[in-house]
């Protein structure tokens, strides 16, 4: 299981000053990579403080050296790919190639409302979806886009000087339907999906299918499980080591946990985080 990358998913919901001491101590526990939600608000903090992710993770890659940082996960819900490529192309700079790009079709939450529109059916979500994520990788590809789709429309749209990584900053894509999945193995570097013991042998089937669809080694494609909503992995070493173990054998590359907080959703010890992460992430 040494091979298996874990990393933390940091909710944007205190200010600064006490967030930075989060993402530093990630990077200084040794964790892979960090994360942040992309909402404007999200479930219960509605009415709770709620940071921006663009900023965020801007704030985050000049206070740490090594850790990868990313979306978990951008949606179209509230953004377009124009002025979002440009905001992406920066963050992979002030990163120095460090920033991942975690997005999905988005949901019917808050976020589908807050522009003032009624929230798209759940075929229009998908098909925005594919035309974002097609449009997003020509903008962080080419010095210059023209593109009239049939949401989104881009007319000499500059990305210069590009991305540090190359050709561009890497695709984690959550889906879990095959139109979604058949986007991940078109454009990802990873499969990204949410924890749920019962699914996620039908799930992963499913995208070995596509990648077999579209031509692409499902080798190639890592897997990353997002946990803390039907299991609680930091309730305990011994929980942590296992839930480690079921996905490790499911063949997944990438495991996300929540930052523990005081009280729910989440809630948790950091002392058991850094147990964890002092024994290697309980691997032996």
């Amino acid at each position: 299981m040494r091979n298996m990358r874990v990393g933390l998913l940091i909710l944007p919901e205190v200010r600064w000053a006490e967030s930075r001491d989060r993402w530093q101590a990630a990077e200084a526990l040794g964790f892979d990579h960090a994360w942040t939600y992309d909402h404007l608000t999200w479930r219960s903090f509605r009415d709770e403080p709620w940071f921006g992710a663009v900023p965020t993770l801007a704030a985050a890659a000049v206070v740490t050296s090594r850790i990868r940082l990313g979306t978990l996960v951008a949606s179209p819900n509230f953004r377009h790919p124009v002025p979002f490529a440009k905001e992406l192309m920066t963050l992979d700079d002030v990163s120095a190639g460090r920033f991942t790009l975690g997005i999905g079709a988005g949901g019917e939450g808050f976020d589908a409302r807050a522009l003032g529109q009624e929230p798209w059916s759940r075929r229009e979500r998908t098909e925005r979806f594919e035309e974002f994520v097609e449009l997003l990788d020509r903008l962080l590809t080419q010095r210059a886009t023209t593109q009239r789709g049939r949401f989104y429309a881009a007319e000499e749209a500059r990305s210069i000087p590009g991305c540090v990584q190359s050709p561009r900053i890497p695709f984690a894509i959550a889906a879990d339907g095959p139109r979604g999945m058949r986007l991940a193995a078109r454009h990802g570097e990873s499969w990204v999906t949410v924890d749920s013991r019962t699914a996620l042998p039908e799930r992963l089937a499913q995208l070995d299918q596509a990648c077999a669809e579209v031509g692409r080694d499902p080798r190639s494609l890592k897997r990353l499980a997002l946990l803390g909503f039907d299991e609680r992995p930091l309730a305990s070493v011994e929980a942590f080591r296992d839930a480690l173990g079921r996905h490790a054998e499911l063949g997944f590359t990438d495991l996300v946990v929540h930052w523990p907080r005081s009280d729910e959703p989440f809630g948790g010890d950091r002392a058991v985080l850094e147990r964890i992460a002092a024994e290697g992430w309980a691997r032996d």
